[in-house]
């Protein structure tokens, strides 16, 4: 079934919305569509300045969904963030005063600055779209999604994600900086103030949610899937790698190239689709073995490598 015209519509504009505040990249885009359509979070790790926050604040803008944002800190608390149970003294009860988790778009700022035991109160939220506080569990508003930032460079003080969390993020990606021009560009569109703050919605979370269904029905080829699940599992047996994507890395990338298919306006997956994005849906999960480290040996080399040596499947015209 084609891709429904109001979709494709909906889509440009949330793009154009944010190609106006992020300028010259367009790619990075379309992988942060990608994984909201999927169902995904996504951690984007990058130095300071580059748009990070600002791109996250303009994508819950256009869909005129809620918006919260955490700067996560040494001493920040798990119930900072999911929520806390408060005794009320007159009815002799508590009552559930619900964290910043509560909405549709989370955005952890520097999430690597938060301890250990805060990181971990993400877990359930990320991969249950819930939180349980003294026993109770409370539904997230749906869609949800998950945006967390880090800084590649500064080590002060922070605490290295756990590979169980690592796991949970659909998608690693980096904006850079951008070229000369775009920098220009960006200098004079910052005259009036920030872009991000002139932008009106155009669209909404039930379309978003109802996309989300509609990509569920995308179509994928059994030898295309068969491609997809070899270069995962090529991951777990290459020489350079102590630990290879999971299966659930599987079901992330599966989900993640049916809404890349959707985002080009096709209903169903190519092997190219595949090739664009296991970078960025694999490489933060494979982990190495020390001595590949020191030979200066990269996930993404390693996927290079795997991407160029299963084969690809084509399909024969009688």
């Amino acid at each position: 079934m084609p891709v429904r015209s109001e979709f494709l519509h909906i889509i440009a504009a949330v793009r154009s919305n944010l190609e106006s505040c992020i300028l010259g990249k367009s790619f990075e885009i379309q992988l942060l569509l990608t994984a909201l359509l999927a169902e995904g979070h996504v951690l984007i790790e990058d130095v300071p300045g580059t748009g990070k926050t600002q791109l996250i604040k303009a994508l819950a803008r256009s869909m005129s969904g809620d918006y919260r944002r955490v700067q996560c800190n040494p001493d920040i608390l798990p119930s900072d963030i999911t929520g806390v149970s408060v005794f009320h003294p007159r009815e002799e009860r508590f009552y559930f005063r619900p964290g910043p988790v509560m909405t549709n778009i989370l955005l952890a700022d520097e999430i690597n600055r938060a301890t250990t035991k805060t990181q971990s109160a993400l877990l359930e939220v990320m991969e249950e779209r819930n939180v349980t506080v003294d026993g109770e569990t409370y539904e997230l508003p749906r869609p949800f999604m998950l945006c967390a930032t880090q800084n590649p460079i500064d080590f002060e003080g922070t605490y290295m994600l756990p590979e169980a969390q690592l796991d949970r993020f659909m998608m690693k990606i980096s904006l850079g900086y951008p070229d000369a021009a775009t920098e220009k560009s960006l200098l004079y569109q910052h005259k009036q103030g920030q872009p991000v703050d002139r932008l009106t919605p155009v669209t909404n979370m039930e379309q978003i949610a109802e996309m989300q269904h509609e990509i569920r029905s995308i179509y994928i080829d059994e030898a295309v899937t068969d491609y997809l699940l070899s270069i995962v599992r090529r991951t777990r047996e290459h020489a350079s790698v102590l630990l290879g994507a999971s299966p659930r890395a599987s079901l992330s990338f599966l989900n993640a190239v049916k809404a890349f298919a959707f985002l080009q306006q096709r209903e169903y997956v190519l092997p190219d689709d595949i090739k664009t994005l296991a970078p960025y849906v694999l490489a933060h999960r494979i982990i190495l073995r020390p001595e590949s480290r020191l030979d200066n040996v990269s996930p993404e080399s390693v996927l290079k490598n795997i991407l160029q040596q299963v084969h690809v499947p084509v399909a024969m015209e009688r």
